[in-house]
Order: structure tokens, then C-alpha cells, then sequence
């Protein structure tokens, strides 16, 4: 394989879609009606086309060479990776014009959130209390807010607010945790991310306390649609991921190399596979109701 190619397929990180997908199904389950036509456009959209591009503009902007989030190794990146992720842009606006203008609005708000978050001359990631903020905002309350009005059969504008808020919240409560092997890397790069500044023990308390307050508001959502047998369902599936994070917890309070990339990439699997089965539960619970 020729190598700018090999590299290019490497920084999309397609991969890495599966860790954004919980909001996808999220906002789902939170819909009386669904419109699967535009449910499956929507879907190809974000994870095949506007996060791999976000990913790759991202590596291409930051050159790192060592472990980046889902790849160990990566590669050199080329100018083709630029180019790639601009056609993927394209057309990531282009279908969005198959379902409405405000949710092609949003997809164009989320492309260029992403690049001031990446570019050298803006490079909002170096700052870690806006760069948190807006990765939440992006991927967690935006997306949902996309998905909900798309996907809903009448294209519905009133989107409401509890799991907006909750969907920042899943996103704020793992973002931290991602980090938490970069120290070193990313003080070289001049960036100081939300988990620089808190420490190994701090990024667990607080991504503790915020998971806690993303359950807190899915409760409330839950009992808001008189669905409490559906939120215990996806409790019994993030049972893993609570032991898990505890064990874990207790490993870097021991030894803080084990906040390694090795044990962050197991978490981030770990709580992405659960959260993604948690919802598509609920989901498929909500249908044959």
C-alpha cells in the first residue's frame, strides 16, 4: 500500500467513531417516532464522514509520535490527509442537504468548532477549560440536538433539554480520562488539557463526579417519559464499566504509570461497548413496547 495512503487510512481513525456513537443512540431512544431513512443517513454521515475528518485534521494539525487516542503508532501524516479530510467535509455538507438546512448548519458549527479546537493559529485544545467545554458542547449536547431533530419524523426543532444536558455530561465524564496518558506529550506541545490540570487522582474523582450528575439527568429524562424499566436496563450494562473504573482508580492511586495508554484504551473500549449496548437496549426496548 502506496505510504501517504497507509497513513491517511491510519489518522481518520475510523475506529474511533465507535466512542462517539453512545449520543447517536442516545437520541434515539429519546424519539416517539423515527424517520430510519434519515436515521441512516445521519449515521453514515457522522461516523463515516464529519468524525474521521475531525481525527484526521486533528493529527494532522498536532504531528504526534506517540500513542493518540485508538492508535498506538501513529503514523507520519501527509498532505493528502489534509486534502482527504476537506473532500470528506464536502461531502458531509452535501448529504446533509437530504434532510434540512438547520442540520446542515450544525454539521457546518461542528466542522468548524473541530478546526479552531486543532488549528496552530486558534488551538483551543491548549486551553483546558474552553477546549472541555467545547468538545462537551460538540459532541455531546450538539450531536444529540442534530440526531433528535433529524431523525424525528416531523423534524422537530424542540429538542428537550434534560438529555442535551446529559449527552454534554457522558462526553464530559469520559474526555478527561482519554487524556490522562498525554501529560508529557501535550506539555511539549504546549497544551494544557482539563486532566493536566486536575492530576491522576483529580481526573478520576472528578470524571466520577460528572458520570454521576450524566446519570443523574438520565434518570430524569427516564422518569420525564415514565421509562424506568428502560434506564435500569442500561444501568445493568455501565455495571462493567463502574468496576472497571474502580479498579483502575485504585492502580493509579498505587502506581500513577499505570495511567498508561494501554489501561485508557481499555476503559475507552470498555465504556464505549457498554454504553453503545446500554442504549441500543433501550432502543430495541422502547420498539417491541
Amino acid at each position: 500500500m502506496n505510504t501517504s495512503i497507509g497513513s491517511t487510512l491510519q489518522l481518520l481513525r475510523f475506529h474511533f467513531s465507535l466512542f462517539l456513537m453512545p449520543i447517536y443512540w442516545f437520541a434515539l431512544t429519546q424519539l416517539t417516532a423515527i424517520n430510519y431513512k434519515n436515521a441512516i443517513i445521519v449515521f453514515l454521515i457522522l461516523h463515516l464522514l464529519v468524525y474521521p475528518s475531525s481525527n484526521g485534521y486533528n493529527s494532522y494539525m498536532d504531528r504526534d509520535t506517540g500513542p493518540i487516542g485508538g492508535l498506538k503508532n501513529p503514523k507520519e501524516p501527509t498532505k493528502q490527509l489534509f486534502r482527504i479530510t476537506v473532500c470528506m467535509d464536502m461531502l458531509s455538507l452535501f448529504f446533509s442537504l437530504f434532510i434540512d438546512p438547520l442540520f446542515t448548519m450544525g454539521i457546518i458549527l461542528y466542522i468548524i468548532a473541530s478546526r479552531a479546537y486543532s488549528y496552530r493559529g486558534i488551538r483551543i485544545k491548549k486551553y483546558p477549560i474552553a477546549g472541555y467545554l467545547l468538545v462537551i458542547i460538540c459532541q455531546g449536547s450538539l450531536i444529540f440536538f442534530l440526531v433528535y431533530h433529524a431523525c424525528n419524523t416531523h423534524l422537530d426543532k424542540h429538542v428537550p433539554i434534560l438529555p442535551i444536558i446529559a449527552s454534554a455530561l457522558l462526553i464530559g465524564g469520559a474526555y478527561p480520562l482519554t487524556q490522562i496518558y498525554q501529560h508529557e506529550a501535550d506539555k511539549k506541545d504546549g497544551v494544557t488539557t482539563i486532566s493536566m490540570l486536575l492530576g491522576y487522582k483529580g481526573t478520576f474523582i472528578f470524571t466520577g463526579i460528572v458520570y454521576a450528575l450524566a446519570f443523574i439527568m438520565l434518570l430524569f429524562t427516564f422518569i420525564s417519559n415514565i421509562e424506568i424499566i428502560p434506564f435500569f436496563f442500561l444501568q445493568i450494562f455501565m455495571l462493567p464499566v463502574f468496576v472497571y473504573y474502580l479498579l483502575w482508580f485504585k492502580k493509579v492511586r498505587k502506581n500513577p504509570s499505570e495511567a498508561n495508554f494501554k489501561n485508557t484504551m481499555r476503559m475507552n473500549l470498555l465504556a464505549s461497548c457498554c454504553t453503545n449496548l446500554g442504549f441500543l437496549s433501550v432502543l430495541i426496548f422502547n420498539y417491541f413496547e
